[in-house]
Order: C-alpha cells, then structure tokens, then sequence
C-alpha cells in the first residue's frame, strides 16, 4: 500500500497538481526544499548506475559506462520540476547524471516521435535568427517560472553554434544563460544539447552545467551521444519514403523555431539559487558524491546587482 501512495503523489508532482505547484501564489522555499529532497530520493532508488545497458523506449539502447547513473522517467521529471524547469514533453524518457566527485551536470533524455526529420537546411544556418526564435521561447517558459516562484531566465548567446554531422546524424548546439539580473561575472547556465536523428524522430540529449564547467562537460554529452544506438529498423538510414512520416519541420526546427517554442529550453536552476544545498543530504547515497556536489554551489546573491 505504501509503494502505491509513494506513486501516487509522485504522479501527482509530475503532473504538477499537488497544492505546492498548484497554488495561487509561489511556494515557500521551505516547500521547494522538502519537494526537491524527496524527488532526489525517489531517483536515487528507482535508477540504475553503469556499467549497463539501458533501453530506450523502443527505440534504442544506451550503453551506460561506470560513473553514469540514469533515472527513469516518472523520477527524472519529478526532479526537473523540482529543479524549476517545465515538464510539458510527453516524450521525455530520463536522466543521467554522474557519480564521481567532481561530476556536476545532468542529461535531459527525451525521445520525440514526429516523423523524419529532414536535415538539408543545415547547409543554410542562419545562426542569428536561431538565436532570436530561442531567446523567444525562453520568455514563454518564465511566465511558468514566475508562477512557481523561481527566477527568469535570461538567454546571452551562443557557447557553441549548430554543428551537423551528415554521416552521423548528430547535432551539436549550446546556449550561454543566466538568471535575470544576475551579475555578468556570476557563472551562467549552459544547456549542452546534442540530437541523435532516428527513422521515427529524434532522441535530444541536453546536458546542463555552467560556464565555469562546460569545457570539460561537454565531453559527458559527446560521450553519451556516442554511446546511444538506435535498434534495427530505427536508424536514420531505414526511412522508407514510400511509408514512413515525415515531420513537418527539418533539422533547423531543432535549434530555433517550431520546436524550440513548443517544447521549451530547460533551464539548470542549481541550489545556489534556491539557496538551500546543505540540507540536500539525504536519499543521494545510491547516486552517488558527485551529485550531491551540484547543490554545494555558492548560495544565489539576493539583490539583482549581485551584490551581498
């Protein structure tokens, strides 16, 4: 009975219906504290550590190295929500996170099933206007962000701009962000994203980290990228134009446009700035230090000059 109720309110956070999420005014940080521990929790027990190989829905397999931990699904978006992101992507699939000590990142796992992905627009990247179509997007997820009493997001530019590989059929994109307001010397999130383009759609790896970190980071979401194969029968190379769908929108889609607006950019929310990592201390043991090293980070300035 116990387990079912544990379910139950998980499912509910998920959803985002229970009283913390759903009342009219933002929860307390008391309230985001206690949420984020037993999300933390909850993940820690339902995920599984490397080396392992793990499925991804239907689609493929992840060969999951030693030092990597994933969680699944329902655990993943309980914590993503109680990090201040938006779970509103039904093909969302899990996390990764590592479990050395200096690890300090996370992988948004989703799988979105729309049909081919058409990538001749790559040869036309317009690197500006991708970035106006995604600075857009992250105003309409702050307007959720401000409801839930956690800061505004404000993109800056590009970390690195797309990269295509033809052969491979990967994409490399990342964003430089930061908290509105928030001093120009401060560390500024970094959402690494990496596609890996499929017969059915795409898997999209997104690994959040900082601007202090991606150098040695972005490694994590090459390596990952790498290690994702997608099953007999679902690669890029098996379309069938005679039967297969075709997505309405090509591979440009992915950085800027349709799919950045409909889906959103997740935004990395660390505990500097919900200003309560040294109680992150339980349910973590499984995950391991190197998680528990994200919430060490320096507590979140108060005033918008970044000043004490």
């Amino acid at each position: 009975m116990q387990k079912v109720i544990s379910a139950v309110v998980m499912l509910l956070v998920v959803l985002g219906s229970l009283p913390v999420f759903a009342q009219a005014s933002p929860p307390s940080e008391a309230s985001r504290k206690a949420e984020l521990v037993a999300a933390w929790k909850a993940a820690s027990e339902a995920g599984v550590g490397g080396p392992k190989d793990v499925s991804l829905i239907d689609q493929a397999t992840l060969k999951l190295v030693a030092g990597r931990f994933f969680v699944p699904q329902a655990e993943g978006a309980r914590v993503l929500r109680a990090l201040g992101n938006v779970v509103n992507d039904a093909g969302f699939v899990g996390l990764v996170v590592g479990t050395g000590p200096n690890d300090e990142w996370i992988v948004v796992v989703r799988y979105v099933k729309e049909g081919y992905i058409k990538d001749d627009d790559a040869k036309n990247w317009n690197a500006d206007e991708l970035l106006k179509n995604l600075k857009d997007g992250v105003e309409e997820t702050n307007k959720d962000r401000i409801a839930r009493g956690f800061p505004e997001m404000q993109v800056i530019g590009w970390v690195q701009p797309p990269s295509y590989d033809a052969g491979s059929h990967r994409l490399v994109w990342s964003l430089l962000a930061k908290d509105k307001g928030e001093a120009d010397n401060a560390a500024k999130s970094i959402n690494y994203n990496t596609y890996a383009l499929g017969r059915d759609g795409y898997f999209s790896l997104n690994l959040l980290s900082n601007s202090e970190r991606i150098a040695g980071d972005k490694a994590v979401a090459h390596e990952l990228l790498g290690d994702l194969a997608y099953n007999a029968g679902k690669r890029y190379e098996d379309f069938s134009a005679s039967t297969d769908r075709i997505a309405e929108y090509g591979l440009m889609a992915l950085v800027g446009g349709v799919a950045a607006k409909k889906f959103g950019l997740f935004a990395l929310v660390a505990a500097f700035v919900l200003k309560f990592a040294k109680v992150i201390l339980i349910g973590l043991a499984v995950v391991g230090a190197g998680v528990l090293n994200f919430f060490r980070r320096r507590p979140r300035r108060d005033s918008a000059d970044g000043s004490a």
